[in-house]
């Protein structure tokens, strides 16, 4: 019996083991088909959770972005490109201010930094209410560099100063500005201790600060005395030699030249005559000794001396045609070697430039042929057929640069100069503006009948070639 009760035990235990496994393999089976679910339940319960919890948590980005998107919409719908220009303006106006205080910080690197950018801002727009509104602190600025700063900084102050009278326009504030800031000019200009190029565009600035503001005769004459003894130093040595000058003061030399002419323009056809007459030893240089400047080794130095001289012809001669009779056939001479220089131990950018300006000075001294040059900005024309206009446009580019286009178009200092009239309405310009499709069209038309021409004239060399 005992051994029957075993053998029912072990039978038992087995069946018991057996259903123990189903059992287990089937929760098995249910917890692993049960996990995904449990683990889809633990990751969308934070979002749950933290979408109740925080307000900033909660935020949904879909909702944000759909939006921002509506608003964009909208904005564009209603006149985005009035809103868009209105940002802009507001924007640039914004960094504009930053760079005027920035001109008073600590950093003399800071202070140069802003004063370029101010300047690149003058350049870029016409802004003369936003300018009058702080032109005692831009003055104040300007001034304060250009007497306790050094180098760079004073050659970014003075390249501001005309900008600064420029963008003020025909008034009172833009005289004011250049009388209280010429002196301090007048003084960087004649420091022997300050950077060449510091005291180079100082020249430049004072010259067209003194002619913006105008001025009595006698001070005029007083400044151009002045830079004449800055830019002397190229003229011949005392036995007929030319001075050995450095390539900076060269260019110191031809931006004091420069500003001198560009104040002789200033003057009476009468008083130029009677000035620079053979006669009169009281005002200097004569045509002589500026005809000196030609034999610099130097071609800026040399062109700015020929313009000069172009310029005070055209104005003796439109006193007297005698002027300066006898001198000019000598004048002539050199003008004509200059034109037509191949010497190869000149840089061939150089002689091209130079055979092209001394081209129109010989033309002029000798036939007296004025200069014929057209300036096209937007749907109008400037023509330069004086040599007093093109020395005033030049001078203007000097300072303006790529902004010159511009301030033709709206400044009103800047086209009463150049007796432009009144600015044209905006509604002309986009009456007269060609479209891109016609621009389009009109350049590959020209592009056809340049190589029809074209053609035909290689056509010609290649059957000659042949023959």
């Amino acid at each position: 019996m005992v051994h029957y009760k075993m053998e029912n035990f072990d039978d038992s235990a087995s069946d018991i083991l057996d259903i123990n496994s189903e059992l287990n393999f089937d929760c098995s089976l249910q917890t692993r088909r049960k996990k995904p679910d449990k683990i889809r339940a633990s990751v969308q319960k934070p979002r749950v959770d933290t979408i109740g919890t925080s307000d900033e948590d909660s935020l949904n980005d879909n909702a944000s972005v759909i939006s921002i998107l509506s608003e964009t919409k909208s904005v564009i719908e209603e006149g985005g490109d009035e809103v868009d220009e209105q940002t802009q303006e507001e924007v640039f106006e914004e960094k504009l201010r930053e760079a005027i205080d920035g001109m008073n910080q600590k950093s003399a690197q800071g202070r140069t930094s802003s004063l370029e950018s101010v300047a690149k801002a003058f350049i870029k727009k016409c802004i003369p209410d936003f300018v009058s509104d702080r032109r005692i602190t831009l003055s104040d600025g300007i001034e304060r560099s250009l007497k306790k700063g050094r180098g760079s900084e004073q050659a970014a102050a003075a390249q501001l100063a005309p900008l600064l009278c420029v963008q003020l326009g025909a008034g009172d504030e833009a005289e004011e500005v250049c009388k209280l800031l010429a002196p301090v000019l007048s003084v960087v200009a004649h420091d022997t201790f300050a950077s060449l190029q510091a005291r180079a565009k100082c020249c430049w600035a004072l010259g067209l600060c003194s002619f913006l503001s105008g001025g009595e005769m006698a001070d005029i004459v007083h400044l151009m005395q002045s830079l004449e003894t800055i830019f002397s130093g190229s003229y011949l040595k005392g036995n007929g030699t030319v001075p050995v000058v450095s390539a900076e003061l060269a260019s110191l030399h031809a931006a004091a030249l420069s500003a001198w002419s560009l104040l002789l323009t200033l003057m009476a056809p009468g008083d130029v005559y009677m000035l620079m007459s053979e006669d009169n030893d009281v005002f200097a240089p004569q045509i002589s000794q500026l005809s000196e400047l030609l034999d610099s080794a130097h071609l800026d130095v040399r062109m700015a001396s020929g313009e000069t001289i172009a310029l005070a012809y055209e104005l003796g001669r439109e006193h007297n045609d005698d002027f300066q009779r006898t001198t000019t056939p000598q004048l002539v001479e050199k003008l004509r070697q200059l034109a037509t220089d191949s010497h190869k131990y000149r840089a061939k950018k150089d002689r091209k430039q130079q055979r092209s300006s001394f081209r129109d000075i010989l033309h002029y001294i000798e036939d007296g042929n004025p200069p014929e040059i057209q300036v096209r900005f937007g749907q109008e024309i400037l023509a330069l057929d004086s040599w007093c206009r093109k020395k005033q446009y030049d001078a203007f580019c000097q300072v303006l640069g790529s902004g010159m286009n511009l301030h033709l178009t709206e400044n009103d200092l800047v086209r009463e100069i150049f007796e432009l009239g009144e600015r044209l309405s905006p509604p002309y310009y986009a009456a007269n503006k060609q479209t891109k499709l016609e621009r389009h069209l009109m350049n590959a038309a020209a592009f056809k009948a340049r190589t029809i021409s074209r053609n035909k004239h290689r056509d010609k060399r290649s059957a000659q070639s042949f023959l």
